[in-house]
């Protein structure tokens, strides 16, 4: 019996239509899954996408995409969804439509996980760009009061994967900055692009650093796992009730399945 509610779907979206990325997440994720997790990771199939959401505007252009797939995952029996970037975009319009499917970000996941372990912690951002964005969001989760500081690494989401010592030695460095001069008691990295750092930074750094690919992932598997046991569904009254589906059948939304590329395992 327990082995059946441990067997849990999870769809991890990185929201572009960008492919690069699907391999190496893909990969991460089934280091780290339970056994008898079933994972897909995917993104967006179109015919013009940009590389990352460093943009307001290329944020924009993929929330018809993500709260797609957000109903697709849950016509397809899929216990949660992760949309994979740290703005969390479009999380509460794919949350309203996703049925019985737990939808989880970046963003809210990790800061959920670093206030069980430290008072302050600082996020190490890309770019000074993304700051404004990232602070309504640390905001509306009532997180503002233990913010330490936001870090800029000075570099944008797709140079991360590129030259991994470069990455890891400006981690390092802002890490170790927000700890000695912010005072931060944990450090998050703010992007999800920024994967396969946490361990050495923590080592190095000697405070819990969160990985924005591993927290939420683990997040959406525990409550993948809660809805299998317990039957936690997301609630469907009040501000949570969707759209009826008598509306969206004579509108003509979402009835076809989002075109979407990538692997499972």
């Amino acid at each position: 019996m327990q082995e059946d509610q441990d067997a849990v779907r999870l769809r991890w979206l990185n929201p572009i239509g960008f492919h690069t990325y699907n391999q190496p997440i893909a990969e991460l994720l089934e280091s780290i899954k339970q056994p008898a997790t079933e994972v897909e990771v995917v993104s967006l199939e179109l015919a013009a996408s940009p590389s990352h959401l460093e943009y307001r505007s290329y944020e924009a252009l993929m929330s018809q995409g993500i709260v797609a797939s957000a109903r697709d995952a849950d016509q397809r029996g899929v216990d949660a969804m992760v949309i994979g970037c740290f703005y969390d975009p479009a999380l509460e319009d794919a949350r309203e439509i996703s049925g019985a499917t737990t939808v989880v970000a970046p963003c809210q996941a990790c800061l959920g996980v670093v206030a069980q372990l430290a008072n302050r912690f600082s996020i190490l951002v890309g770019r000074h760009k993304w700051v404004e964005q990232m602070q309504e969001r640390v905001r509306a989760y009532g997180m503002s009061d233990r913010l330490a500081s936001f870090r800029s690494l000075e570099m944008g989401v797709d140079e991360f994967q590129q030259d991994h010592a470069v990455t890891r030695a400006r981690i390092l460095e802002e890490a170790y900055r927000a700890v000695k001069q912010d005072r931060a008691e944990a450090i998050v990295l703010g992007c999800t692009l920024e994967f396969g750092f946490f361990q050495e930074v923590q080592r190095e750094i000697g405070v819990p650093v969160i990985d924005a690919v591993v927290a939420p992932f683990k997040l959406a598997e525990h409550l993948a796992q809660l809805k299998r046991r317990f039957g936690w569904t997301p609630s469907r009254v009040w501000s949570c009730e969707p759209p009826p589906e008598q509306e969206l059948q004579r509108f003509g939304l979402f009835q076809a399945p989002p075109a979407l590329r990538g692997r499972r395992f």
